[in-house]
């Protein structure tokens, strides 16, 4: 029995609710994709359902059986955005235990000795029951041994129980029968009448084996009690003044009555609302000045009146005009950190990349699949004998990302450094080898994905498949146009090779996809941001709107993605999407296209659906390192403020928050998105690569992380290197008033045309370490023009206190000359007539800081974490014989360390017991310890869901979701790094080598 103290545990609960999608007409709308589902499984988070009050419960005259479940709040200790504790009491009827249209519960032990796992439904007042029906979530069996297989199934439980809450106790329920764990069916479980207000589904799952439940119904015993309504109000989300914001509440009521009414209603606000529908709880508003209002819908029937509330935050949609790129060409790094990165980058990562490409012997599912690939597409295309193809669905992805960054490293003066002239040597040649080889594999119309040109057509008959979103042919595609942007810049376009290959796939796209044609969606999102980046590319480049249809294409491929899953965010239209939910790398990726599509066309629900999750996303599932995705399940997001320090933060998720908070610094021109995609850049991404530049991080935990010399699913090895290197576009960003300064790196970049001329940056500075900043500017010719430069603001989400609170500009000058610079949206004003070795120096506030987080961030209570700059730093054993004690009040300082790590700013003071703390930057983490794995990967994560594959499993995966099919499996050690010590690996939750938060 469970006695109050185990009350007393502190649960996630969350409300039973649906995500309803409004369908709008547009002409890029796929019809059969509409309204799969009569409304979707909940949201995720730790909001609690707003009641009226627990009212006593009284009988009607109908003795009818209903389904008590549909007013019950479920809970239970574990919940995600994927693992949906709402989908229990959704009122959907499974078509049979594979069915994973709406989502499920799964229950897990890692152990026998675990306590059982358990479902609760709570009432707000006493019912009677004798009955509930249970339908198991039970997968198919699959064959061991292939890409992704070795991952938990969810199986029939061993055993379960039903209990219910006496006041004091959880007790069994009397004389039970029933219990059945049949597949494909209600499974019905009858007892003694029993009254509460709490009923207990404990569930005795094989040990990492989950039980997932797909609906759990409980059945009233006499007369139907007559409750208050269920009511939820969705999402807090923002909105465009003059566009609309998608409501999708809810209101539920045991039985449809003449009385049930639910209204929608304004209770805070500077202006109007105007509801489309006032009663209607799925429908839209519109408000009419900017500002923070909160709505609230209310239910009366069931003798009260609850309501439930909903924040919205309006504003002006962004400036008509996005902000210029400044494309990456031939530049050079003049800066400490950032030249000895972009050395090991070049010198040793990338050739390193480059061999793991072109081996032949890596071991089968472990990253198998480069350049070979290639080579035997194109002899499949001139109809010549070839083996199939080699590893994941997608493992054309790193050899295009490898491509891509041997054209940006060929882009970095070597400045007479002989390394890395040998090096660029090499990257030339291999090209060479390369292009060819890849031009072999494309087909004849411009296809390109060497997996489908290898498999077998009865495995996968056709291109752009619904039966086969999973095989990544949007994401491979992207990869190989955006290497050719890089490689046109390289040889300022006099090799086109790349870049036509890349329009005539592009057009390949575009003559089979879109309004009148077919209708699809990609599994994994790239193709999107891609076919934007492009198009925007050839237009700067060919004028005359020819990359306008690439753009038009990205947005249908957005526009089509609806009926699905949420891990690959199919479950809503784009413009209805508020919260960041499911795999974070598509999602950013997803994102990222979404912010492009927005500043292309100016689409206000775009507009309003972007800053929503991006607020979701930075004000409640944002680690301090700017890395994002707890990897509770499926390698993404959990529910709100859920943000374990045991975190995947995978690389490439942290490559795409970068792309996508620069699109919103290019639509917004503001600079708070530059602030965190700097704060992104230094600390989940620059240590991706290990300092030996001989292995590279996978995922980013706050605690221990791991590093791998390849690996299983090596998707990111190519993204780290080709995103750091991009430095002249994450640097500079252009309008037809001027140049923008968004990051501090010594370096001359020349950043094109601006009024008239073309204009050369030249910085001067040791910043991180220090922040004194010189800018020269050199026109070509002298003109007039703005100089905007961020002025970094280190509060960069609402999750995270710092003190002391650091903003602003210590010193500014112009030609020596001190001013105070007028500041607008986080950058400083200089607009003069300019000419060739003008300057401005600025000097940035740098000091240590210590760090809380949210008190709703449970894993971060009671610890403090410390920065400096835009650098979080790391304790390690490596510099402090006990790092699990409490940091003491001493003041911090600074103190430079040529010879450590590279050269590094270390951070002193005291522990509480007075011994002295030592503190690196978290890019610097984990390099003291032995070599890393050759070949790690995780077995219960299926890095390839849904995927026809040569050498993988068959396709189990439903047409009409690219998820998983038991995305509900949770793994307490997800993204957890291993430690090495005298030659042995432990989880990370043995022995913590390394930390963030103290």
């Amino acid at each position: 029995m469970l006695r109050n103290k185990d009350r007393e545990e502190i649960i996630q609960t969350v409300s039973n609710t649906s995500h309803g999608s409004i369908d709008r007409p547009h002409s890029a709308e796929p019809s059969h994709l509409v309204g799969r589902r009569s409304f979707l499984a909940g949201v995720a988070g730790t909001a609690m359902l707003a009641h009226g009050g627990a009212t006593n419960a009284f009988a009607q005259a109908s003795a009818s059986r209903v389904n008590l479940a549909k007013i019950a709040t479920p809970s239970s200790l574990v919940t995600t955005s994927e693992n949906r504790i709402s989908a229990v009491n959704d009122g959907q009827t499974p078509s049979n235990s594979r069915d994973r249209s709406n989502s499920l519960y799964a229950l897990r032990k890692e152990s026998a000795d675990e306590a059982a796992p358990w479902i609760d439904y709570q009432w707000s007042a006493p019912v009677a029951i004798d009955a509930v029906d249970i339908y198991w979530a039970i997968d198919a069996p699959r064959a061991k041994g292939l890409p992704g297989t070795e991952w938990a199934r969810l199986v029939a439980p061993t055993s379960y129980e039903i209990l219910y809450w006496n006041g004091s106790d959880y007790v069994p329920v009397e004389n039970a029968k029933g219990l059945g764990t049949a597949a494909d069916q209600f499974n019905t479980t009858s007892f003694n009448e029993i009254k509460t207000d709490r009923l207990r589904l404990q569930v005795n799952p094989e040990v990492e084996k989950p039980a997932g439940v797909l609906e759990w119904r409980v059945y009233n015993a006499g007369p139907v009690p007559v409750l208050p309504p269920v009511i939820h109000a969705g999402i807090d989300r923002s909105v465009m003044i003059g566009g609309q914001t998608y409501l999708s509440g809810k209101a539920i009521w045991l039985e449809d009555r003449p009385e049930n009414v639910a209204r929608w209603s304004k209770v805070s606000g500077p202006g109007t609302v105007t509801f489309a529908k006032a009663t209607a709880p799925v429908t839209t508003a519109k408000f009419s000045a900017p500002g923070d209002y909160v709505l609230a819908l209310m239910g009366s029937g069931g003798g009260s009146e609850p309501k439930a509330t909903v924040r919205v935050h309006a504003e002006a949609p962004p400036p008509a005009d996005r902000l210029d790129v400044v494309y990456t060409r031939k530049y050079s790094i003049d800066s400490p950190l950032w030249g000895a990165r972009a050395k090991i980058l070049i010198v040793d990562w990338i050739p390193h990349c480059i061999d793991h490409c072109e081996r032949t012997d890596i071991p089968t599912n472990k990253g198998d699949g480069g350049i070979d690939n290639f080579i035997e597409a194109g002899k499949a295309n001139r109809g010549e004998a070839h083996a199939p193809h080699k590893g994941y669905v997608f493992s054309n992805a790193w050899v295009h990302q490898t491509v891509e960054s041997m054209c940006i490293a060929l882009m970095v003066d070597a400045r007479g450094d002989q390394d890395i002239l040998a090096a660029q040597q090499r990257m030339s040649t291999t090209l060479e080898r390369w292009i060819p080889i890849i031009l072999g594999a494309q087909m004849s119309d411009g296809y390109l994905q060497t997996a489908f040109t290898l498999t077998d057509r009865s495995k996968w008959p056709e291109r752009w498949s619904p039966d086969h979103r999973g095989n990544h042919e949007g994401y491979v595609s992207g990869y190989f146009i955006e290497s050719a942007i890089n490689h046109y810049t390289l040889t300022d376009g006099k090799d086109l090779r790349l870049y036509n290959a890349a329009k005539k796939l592009a057009d390949c796209w575009v003559a089979n996809l879109g309004p009148g044609k077919k209708d699809w969606f990609d599994g994994h999102q790239e193709m999107e941001q891609a076919l934007v980046r492009f198009g925007r590319f050839v237009n700067d480049q060919e004028g005359n709107h020819r990359g306008d249809a690439y753009i038009a294409l990205a947005k249908f491929l957005l526009d089509s993605r609806r009926g699905g899953s949420e891990y690959d965010q199919s479950h809503l239209p784009p413009g209805q999407q508020y919260e960041a939910v499911g795999h974070a790398v598509r999602a950013t990726y997803f994102y990222s296209g979404m912010a492009d599509v927005a500043a292309e066309t100016g689409d206000k629900d775009y507009q309003g659906a972007v800053l929503s999750l991006w607020d979701n996303m930075v004000n409640r599932k944002y680690y301090l390192t700017g890395g994002i995705g707890s990897g509770e399940t499926s390698e993404g997001f959990g529910p709100n403020y859920s943000l374990r320090n045991e975190a995947y933060c995978e690389s490439c998720s942290s490559c795409g928050l970068v792309f996508f908070q620069y699109k919103l610094n290019l639509a917004y021109h503001d600079a708070k998105y530059a602030d965190l995609y700097e704060q992104t850049m230094y600390n989940a991404l620059l240590g991706g690569v290990a300092l030996d530049g001989k292995s590279f991080c996978y995922t980013n935990p706050l605690v221990n992380t791991q590093r791998a010399k390849w690996h299983t699913c090596p998707c990111c090895v190519g993204n780290i290197p080709r995103t750091l290197l991009m430095m002249p576009t994450w640097s500079y960003v252009k309008s037809k008033q001027g140049v923008y300064v968004n990051m501090f790196v010594g370096s001359r970049i020349r950043v094109g045309e601006i009024a008239g001329t073309s204009v050369e940056m030249v910085q001067k500075t040791e910043y991180p370490w220090k922040g004194a900043i010189g800018i020269t500017v050199n026109p070509e010719k002298p003109a007039t023009f703005t100089v905007f430069v961020r002025i970094p603001n280190r509060k960069t989400s609402k999750l995270y206190t710092e003190t002391p609170a650091i903003r602003g500009v210590k010193s500014f000058a112009v030609n020596g000359k001190q001013i105070t610079p007028h500041i607008e949206k986080g950058y400083a004003v200089v607009t003069r007539e300019w000419k060739a070795g003008d300057t401005i120096e600025l000097e940035l506030p740098m000091e240590p800081q210590r760090v809380v987080a949210d008190d709703r961030v449970k894993a971060d209570l009671g610890t403090v974490a410390l920065k400096y700059g835009p650098l979080v730093y790391n304790v390690e054993t490596s510099d402090n014989q006990e790092i699990e004690r409490e940091l003491g009040d001493a003041p911090l300082s600074m103190e430079w360390k040529p010879d450590l790590l590279g050269g590094i700013m270390v951070m002193t003071g005291k522990w509480k017991d007075g011994s002295p703390m030592v503190a690196i930057p978290n890019y610097a983490r984990m390099n003291r310890v032995p070599p890393p794995q050759e070949y790690p990967g995780r077995e219960d994560i299926d890095y390839a869901p849904g995927s026809t594959n040569n050498t993988a499993k068959p396709n189990r995966q439903s047409a009409k979701t690219a998820a998983p099919s038991s995305p509900a499996i949770i793994n307490p050690n997800a993204g957890a790094g291993i430690t090495a010590t005298t030659g042995s690996r432990k989880k990370s939750g043995a022995v913590i080598e390394s930390k963030v938060w103290i």
